[in-house]
Parts: structure tokens; sequence; C-alpha cells
């Protein structure tokens, strides 16, 4: 299993990037997503999920509103698109492979990640 992050990069705060992870080698559609970060000194955070279908979201109340989760299963990738960012968002982003179709909210349910994308905000 390989997911491929790509997307991140520096931007001014309230700006906006989107996030893309490509996966291959799992059989995708069956797979809920989700997207988490680290920041230097600090645990990874959950930020985002989605379910196999895309009918099933949630997301952490630091991104709620701004981050929205969203997937293509004919191209096999998850999307994060982040508006309004803020240097707070600052941190490596990774997307993970669920363990199964439903939407978890921690890190444990997750058997797959990718190498990790850095995201800057600047003020």
């Amino acid at each position: 299993v390989q997911l491929v992050e790509s997307g991140g990069g520096l931007v001014q705060a309230g700006g906006s990037l989107r996030l893309s992870c490509a996966a291959s080698g799992l059989t995708f559609r069956s797979y809920a997503m989700g997207w988490f970060r680290q920041a230097p000194g600090q645990e990874r955070e959950f930020l985002a999920t989605i379910s196999w279908s895309g009918g099933t979201t949630y997301y952490a109340d630091s991104v709620k509103g701004r981050f929205t989760i969203s997937r293509d299963n004919a191209k096999n990738t998850v999307y994060l698109q982040m508006n309004n960012l803020k240097p707070a968002d600052t941190a490596v982003y990774y997307c993970a492979s669920a363990l199964d179709g439903s939407a978890y909210y921690t890190s444990q349910f997750y058997n797959y990640w990718g190498q990790g994308n850095q995201v800057t905000a600047s003020s």
C-alpha cells in the first residue's frame, strides 16, 4: 500500500491550499480515509475523516468550518481543502487509510500512512 500526498507549501495567513493523497495497492473504495497533522514538539492530531462512500465525515473542532475532506473513488484520491489558514495550522500533514470503511477519530484505527507534507501559514 502506498499513500502519496501532494499540494502542501507556504501560504500567507488567510490563504488556502488543497492537499491530495493518491492511494495505490488497496481497494480504495472499501476504506475510510483520514487526515492528521503533527507540529514540532507536539503529538499527531486528528483533523478529518471520511467514510468509504463519502457519506460520513467528521472534523476536529480546530478545523471545523475551515477544512473540507472529500474523496474521488474513481481516482483513488482523498483531498483536504484548507481555507482561512492560520499560523497555528503550520505542521506536517499526513493522510492515512483506515482498517475498514468506517470513519474514525483516532490514529489507532489507521494502518497505512503517507510520508507527510509540510504546510506553512505565515503571519
